[in-house]
């Protein structure tokens, strides 16, 4: 497959490039066009073969862009520009997978404020790479991806997932489960601006602008602008978000090109709460942290105590407030007849976190202990030291925050051995910085405002010093050195063999502290290493331009946690080893007139997830890992092109998320006669993993009027490994339509209408897990003499609507 195949899933939406529609071997996919570079390493015969079966999927535009012609030995679903631009404008990339299959996905704001939530094939999202052309962007510590942060729908080419096995050059070092990327559109060569203005429920509003260069001699560009901000629908507060995004490309030459990019965010926003499901049957479907914040000047003793204790959970503390930027290049070179050469490098940078409430006291004391401080903090004009008798002390706001720094950079050559091999090679390489912090700050005591809910003001200090009180304070640098060569093989028309490996090494060093500065402090250090070869091989035969059949296996590989090193370090332990899958697809595909198919088996073997375990003797959280994990499953889509205009598309998942053994706690508290201890979790399945997930799509399209309406089912899932608590599965229904105008004139072009409607039967359901204890019964952790915790999670957001109106300026 040529990068003609894989550019023809967008060419309808973007202009094409010069040399676009050619098969020269040198004309490669690249990262930053297209999120599918499955096809980087294809042989000229590879491409001259599947051009055929490119113009049939191009010409059905499968599922209504749900669904993408594909070439690789493995499972890959790719969503296009044409299924993109018809979900809710502010739509984020966890939205806009969840009709891939093998993906749950689900969101707590449908405006795409308020980041996502996603699994897949039974692997969470820390298990899971993320890109965005060609640069990753999964957190260098916990590998959390926060979708908010990243781009506005009217500038996503497309986003490819790759449900198992991610492509040995991808720069991930936490990928164990699979990789999603997506790419930003390519520059017009036409010169204008482009204009959307949102409006729904909840007072939600966003504009989006964004002014096109066009050809400014052999450069051209584009930089938007969108304003976001939302009421929540739950408890107080609202969402408010601003991002600029930019591209520019630079065709040198036919053969040469260099594109810069950039994704700009700043985000002041508050947090939806988790609920466990007596909160939800107690305090109703609506509730979120509390609206009311109770003064506390006037107050003394139990009764300030307790305000003060009521007022943490206040919706104002409970902030989350963040700012980042991703700057990367890609240049395209072709060495020589047979060489291509891409470099990316990158720079990501983040600064933020998220807040909460916590309580302080007052103490005139000259020693500096740990949340005590010389200050009045419940506003009643002095200090007054605090007792256990006769508590004086208020609420504080405690930030959570992290300062990231990464640079690294991607180099790789492709080159041709004649028509039928092709060898791919290069390197990776990264060194971030990342400082994490909690600490406190002073809030309000008669309204609850904090000082600054960015932590670098109005600090809670110790008497002596005037050090800033923290939990922690902590410091990783992470160098990653990744190698990589893939060889592809089409020794005929039918066969296609792909073989690979990579070795990857990486590094973590660092320190932390826990109460520094305060007359408790702990200090330790870490200087920990691993390394692994990670091999990959596939095998896929073309019967006829209709049908293909593969088979894929790879072996991923995640580098533990900086939290993971740290909590052992201070811990004095070592349970830091790192997460292995092996992951096995085994798949047909058909490409035909009226219908298409993809048809996948999978089979993972997952050994060492790791969890957060407890050690009761020193009231440490420590890391555990469950030893092995079986999971295998079923994946398929469907697209049916039933009638002129007319287009059907199913998905269908089935997962089966076993574990293999039990999981260690942590030490058994022999003095209480209970505790973390080992859990039976032998033959139970994973939380937060339905077995069931079902799509069903049905879109009209007649180049003016459009309309589709989706179905989306969900299984139960449960809410704790020991499976003692689940809740049910659900169905939801949605509703898309719209209306493109003919150009009113030369200068207002492509005008539209749009509206969308999410959760259209008003349904209430519980969509995922935000936090799996390993026990949650009570009952069950008495009787085994085991401690449980609550399970905690995400609500279904209401019927919602939003208009849009958009035109361009030419």
């Amino acid at each position: 497959m040529s990068m003609g195949v894989a550019m023809a899933q967008t060419a309808s939406n973007n202009p094409a490039q010069p040399g676009q529609g050619n098969t020269n071997s040198q004309q490669r996919v690249n990262a930053s066009s297209t999120s599918n570079t499955t096809a980087s390493n294809a042989t000229e015969r590879d491409a001259k073969q599947m051009a055929t079966v490119t113009v049939q999927g191009t010409s059905l535009s499968l599922g209504g862009g749900l669904m993408s012609v594909q070439t690789a030995p493995k499972a890959v679903s790719t969503i296009t520009r044409d299924a993109i631009e018809k979900a809710s404008p502010g739509s984020n990339f966890t939205q806009l997978i969840g009709t891939i299959p093998g993906v749950n996905a689900a969101t707590d704001d449908v405006t795409g404020l308020a980041n996502g939530h996603y699994s897949m094939r039974g692997y969470d999202s820390s298990d899971i790479g993320m890109s965005v052309n060609g640069a990753p962007i999964t957190d260098t510590g916990s590998y959390s991806v926060y979708a908010t942060e990243y781009g506005d729908s009217e500038n996503m080419g497309d986003i490819t997932v790759l449900q198992g096995i991610p492509d040995i050059d991808m720069p991930d070092s936490g990928a164990s489960g699979g990789h999603i990327g997506w790419a930003t559109i390519d520059p017009s060569h036409q010169g204008g601006v482009d204009f959307t203005q949102t409006f729904g429920n909840n007072d939600y509003r966003r504009t989006f602008v964004r002014l096109n260069t066009g050809d400014l001699g052999p450069v051209r560009s584009w930089v938007s602008f969108s304003d976001n901000s939302a009421n929540m629908w739950r408890g107080a507060g609202d969402l408010r978000v601003t991002k600029v995004d930019g591209k520019s490309v630079w065709t040198i030459d036919d053969n040469n090109s260099i594109s810069a990019s950039l994704q700009y965010s700043r985000q002041s926003n508050l947090e939806y709460d988790s609920l466990s499901k007596a909160q939800e049957a107690q305090y109703g479907y609506f509730y979120n942290y509390n609206t009311q914040w109770i003064p506390l000047s006037g107050l003394s003793g139990s009764a300030l105590k307790s305000a003060a204790t009521t007022d943490e959970s206040f919706y104002a503390l409970h902030t989350n407030p963040y700012a980042s930027y991703m700057f990367s290049m890609d240049g395209e070179f072709k060495l020589t007849d047979s060489i291509h050469l891409s470099v990316i490098p990158y720079f990501w940078y983040g600064d933020g976190g998220g807040g909460g409430g916590s309580l302080a006291q007052e103490s005139d004391s000259p020693i500096n202990k740990y949340l005590y401080a010389n200050i009045d903090l419940n506003g009643n004009g002095s200090v007054t030291n605090s007792t256990k008798t006769a508590f004086s002390g208020g609420t504080v706001y405690s930030y959570s925050s992290a300062l990231t720094y990464r640079p690294g950079v991607l180099a790789k050559f492709n080159q041709d051995f004649g028509m039928d091999n092709s060898l791919e090679y290069g390197f990776w390489y990264e060194r971030s910085r990342k400082s994490q912090a909690e600490q406190f700050g002073l809030v309000d005591p008669n309204t609850g405002i904090p000082g600054d809910i960015w932590g670098n003001n109005s600090l809670l200090v110790y008497p002596t010093g005037g050090a800033v009180q923290k939990f922690y304070d902590e410091y990783t640098t992470t160098e990653l050195k990744k190698g990589f060569v893939t060889d592809n093989w089409t020794p005929n028309d039918y066969w296609t063999f792909v073989a690979g490996v990579s070795y990857l090494y990486a590094t973590r060093t660092g320190f932390s502290y826990d109460y520094p500065g305060s007359t408790t402090q702990t200090f330790a250090n870490f200087n920990n290493n691993w390394h692994k070869f990670l091999p990959m091989a596939g095998i896929k035969f073309q019967l006829d331009e209709h049908n293909q059949f593969y088979i894929g296996s790879g072996k991923t590989f995640r580098v533990p946690s900086n939290t993971a090193a740290i909590l052992d370090a201070l811990a004095g332990v070592n349970n830091s080893a790192p997460e292995m899958s092996w992951n096995t697809d085994l798949g047909w595909r058909y490409y035909g007139d009226a219908v298409s198919a993809n048809v996948d088996l999978y089979h993972s073997n997952y050994f060492n997830k790791q969890e957060v375990g407890y050690n009761p003797t020193n009231n440490d959280e420590i890391y555990t890992t469950i030893p092995h994990m079986d999971m295998r499953g079923f994946n398929g889509e469907l697209s049916w092109k039933f009638a002129k205009d007319w287009n059907v598309y199913t998905s269908y998942t089935y997962t089966q998320a076993k574990i293999r053994g039990d999981l260690d706690g942590g030490p058994y508290d022999s003095n209480n006669g209970d505790g973390p201890g080992i859990y039976p979790t032998n033959g139970k399945t994973m939380p937060d993993t339905a077995r069931n997930i079902g799509n069903l799509s049905v879109s009209y399209d007649n180049t003016h009027y459009w309309a589709t309406i989706n179905a989306r089912a969900t299984s139960s899932l449960y809410g704790d490994y020991m499976n003692t608590e689940s809740v049910g599965g659900f169905t939801t229904f949605n509703f898309s339509t719209g209306y493109r105008f003919s150009d009113w004139n030369s200068f207002f072009t492509s005008p539209y209408l749009k509206l969308n409607l999410d959760n259209l039967a008003n349904h209430r359901a519980f969509t995922y897990v935000s936090s799996a204890p390993i026990l949650s019964s009570a009952a069950v952790g008495k009787a085994l003499n085991l401690y449980n915790s609550t399970a905690y999670y995400g609500l279904l957001q209401p019927r919602t609507y939003m208009v849009t109106f958009g035109v361009s300026f030419r």
